[in-house]
């Protein structure tokens, strides 16, 4: 959860205008432990709407 005060301070630099939803991020962890990432390595993956 995340306060108000901090909310109001991140929002405007999220293009998306929302904050992210745990099965957004759930469904990369999915991804990236199935066999379909088994290639994948050593890689940042910023879940974040898009912050600059």
């Amino acid at each position: 959860m995340v306060d108000e005060q901090t909310k109001a301070h991140v929002m405007p630099q999220v293009p998306m205008s929302r904050l992210g939803k745990p099965e957004e991020v759930a469904g990369l962890v999915a991804y990236l432990m199935s066999d379909n990432a088994g290639y994948i390595t050593r890689q940042v993956i910023s879940v974040n709407g898009g912050i600059i």
